[in-house]
């Protein structure tokens, strides 16, 4: 029995003696497996997640619905051209009582009329009709019945603006031949203008500058004022309110 488990101990030394390997001293070493390492990923940043901000629209205010507001005189004033203001200033006080008179020279014929058109608080007929022959059509001598309230347009401008001098009427009555001959040869006359209905007027006044003039008609809110300052002159007419 001895005998048997010497044995086997000498065969187990020599087996383990076959597992080793001889080094450059001589001495014999183990072949050790190393398990190979776990690769871990790096870790991603923290993603942050931002709440969507909700856009709160102040709400109109009431002069905002006004300007977005279609009215019948906005409509009429595209009509005609130019546009109509939506929420106008108040109109400054007018003289109702005194006598109104002009002083006018048309610089197409360089006529010159002086006339008191109203007193009493009526119309003078025949100061009117003077007022017809002079604005007359300058191509062919055709004559039209203005409008009055035109001349109370022109009136009031003058006491607004300040000005008591000679007006220089650069165009008033346009009978449709004149008119579409105008508009024919030039870009800034309408083919349906207010002058063909005897309501419209483009004036100046000497030494005055044409945008006072403007700003001095359009405060009246009584019709339609155009701005032209390259040619310098403002045009007045008692069709709907508008500008341009």
């Amino acid at each position: 029995m001895r005998c048997a488990v010497l044995g086997l101990a000498a065969v187990l030394a020599f087996a383990g003696t076959s597992y080793g390997q001889t080094t450059s001293t001589g001495a014999a070493q183990a072949d050790i497996v190393t398990p190979p390492k776990k690769v871990v990923p790096p870790a991603k940043p923290p993603i942050h997640k931002v709440a969507a901000v909700q856009v709160v629209h102040p709400p109109a205010t009431k002069a905002a619905a006004v300007q977005q507001h279609t009215t019948p005189q906005s409509l009429r004033g595209s009509r005609y051209g130019g546009f109509a203001p939506s929420i106008p200033a108040p109109p400054p006080e007018l003289d109702t009582t005194s006598p109104r008179s002009l002083s006018l020279v048309n610089v197409n014929t360089k006529e010159e009329l002086t006339v008191t058109y109203w007193s009493d608080g009526t119309y003078r007929r025949e100061a009117l009709n003077q007022l017809n022959h002079f604005l007359r059509d300058s191509q062919n001598g055709q004559e039209t019945e203005m409008d009055p309230l035109l001349f109370d347009v022109l009136w009031n401008t003058m006491n607004v603006t300040g000005y008591h001098g000679t007006v220089e009427v650069l165009s008033a009555y346009r009978s449709p031949q004149t008119n579409a001959w105008l508009a024919s040869v030039s870009r800034g006359v309408a083919r349906d203008s207010q002058h063909m209905n005897g309501n419209a007027m483009d004036i100046r006044f000497p030494g005055v500058p044409v945008f006072k003039i403007r700003q001095s008609a359009r405060s009246l809110q009584m019709g339609g004022v155009g701005f032209y300052p390259r040619s310098g002159f403002v045009h007045l007419d008692t069709g709907p309110i508008r500008y341009w």
